[in-house]
């Protein structure tokens, strides 16, 4: 059996809610077994997921992240994505990692927008001007059509540069908080940067940077006002410093993480009311790619 090569081209054949769709099923499969290697070098860091769902089959994807590479015009995120079978284990597919990644990231959040937003959202903040946010900006609009968006990031230019008929800067990140909807952080900070006492009743919080334990986007009030939901426990917990660090301090227990992705089924991932302030940690765990890498494997054969 050939292995095919899927690259940038499968994405003409995607729609995000085609994925949040495959997302879904996915979750109501066996639970996945994944297992994750972290390396780091200062701040540049390895990360190599695999996971495997019986009944979908197995991945490898190996990210290397690399901050320091915008400066010199290359990308910070590079890496590779192996499709293995469920029926035998053979190589089926090597597929685009950045076509993975981008969908995977942004489907995993708009997944939980779906179920944490109000459905009346509209105003939109995202911080951080980097490929992330310009990916939200396609998967959000799918969902809620008459969305505004507003960009703040650390270098205003970077904002700006993001400026277009739906889509404006801002350089107050305080009012930009208290006048939004959903909230979208994706950054690379280390320090809390989106305050809890900004946060109006309803908002709806979606949290895509800190991967790494010694990384924080929202402040500790922020999780005390919040609902806190989890694409995966397994993935966040013991993983993640914006959900790890206030667990070691006490701030959030185990028992204050409402519900995951493998809770869909059952309601519990869901928002109570108008005035609930949601939070959706965006772990992004290689079951996520697996689900993702299945999606794209599966529109690219059906063209």
């Amino acid at each position: 059996m050939s292995i095919e090569i899927i690259g940038p081209e499968a994405e003409a054949h995607l729609s995000w809610d085609g994925l949040t769709t495959a997302l879904t099923q996915g979750h109501k499969l066996p639970r996945a077994e994944v297992a994750d290697i972290f390396l780091y070098r200062g701040k540049d860091t390895v990360l190599s997921r695999a996971a495997w769902i019986d009944g979908l089959g197995q991945l490898v994807k190996t990210a290397t992240i690399f901050p320091g590479n915008g400066a010199a015009g290359k990308p910070t995120v590079n890496g590779a994505v192996t499709l293995y079978s469920d029926r035998d284990g053979t190589l089926e597919a090597l597929v685009d990692f950045h076509l993975v990644t981008k969908w995977k990231t942004a489907g995993d959040s708009l997944l939980a927008a779906k179920r944490l937003a109000r459905r009346d959202s509209r105003e939109i903040l995202l911080v951080g001007a980097g490929n992330v946010a310009r990916s939200m900006i396609e998967a959000y609009g799918s969902h809620f059509p008459d969305a505004r968006f507003t960009v703040w990031n650390r270098s205003a230019d970077k904002a700006r540069a993001m400026e277009g008929p739906q889509v404006r800067a801002t350089e107050d990140l305080e009012a930009a908080v208290r006048a939004a909807d959903i909230i979208c952080t994706a950054t690379m900070s280390q320090e809390p940067v989106v305050k809890g006492e900004w946060l109006k009743p309803g908002t709806h919080l979606d949290l895509i940077g800190a991967y790494r334990p010694d990384m924080r986007e929202v402040d500790d009030e922020a999780l005390r006002r919040a609902t806190v939901f989890v694409d995966s426990r397994k993935t966040t917990i013991g993983h993640i410093g914006e959900i790890q660090d206030p667990l070691d301090r006490g701030i959030l227990t185990e028992a204050d993480i409402r519900a995951d992705y493998y809770d869909l089924a059952s309601g519990l991932y869901a928002r109570r009311s108008d005035e609930e302030i949601t939070l959706a940690k965006n772990g992004g765990g290689a079951h996520l790619d697996l689900m993702t890498a299945s999606y794209i494997a599966a529109m690219w054969r059906q063209r």
